[in-house]
C-alpha cells in the first residue's frame, strides 16, 4: 500500500526567549526615539519557510520540530512557533 503524499507550506517563527538581550531590538527602539516615535517592548523575529512533502500534517509538523531543534534555532535562547498549511496548488 502506497501512501499519497502532500505538499505543505511550513513557516517557523523563531524569536529570542524573554529575558534575552536583543541588540538588534534595542538598536530600533534607540533610532525610533531619535525620529521622535516612543515605543516600548521592541523584538525581533526571524521567519523560515519552505515547502515541504509528507503523509500527514502532524508527521510533517513533528519533522519540522525536529529541524528546529537541530539547525533552525537554538533551544536555550529562542522560542520558535511552527505553523504547517496544506499547499493551495
Amino acid at each position: 500500500m502506497v501512501i499519497a503524499k502532500m505538499k505543505y507550506d511550513a513557516k517557523i517563527i523563531i524569536s529570542l526567549k524573554k529575558g534575552m538581550l536583543n541588540p538588534e531590538a534595542a538598536k530600533i527602539q534607540r533610532t525610533l526615539a531619535l525620529l521622535d516615535y516612543n515605543v516600548e517592548n521592541t523584538g525581533t523575529e526571524d521567519i523560515v519557510k519552505f515547502i515541504i512533502e509528507g503523509s500527514n500534517q502532524e508527521l510533517v509538523k513533528k519533522q519540522v520540530d525536529e529541524m528546529c531543534q537541530r539547525l533552525l534555532c537554538n533551544p536555550m535562547i529562542h522560542d520558535y512557533i511552527i505553523k504547517i498549511t496544506p499547499k493551495e496548488e
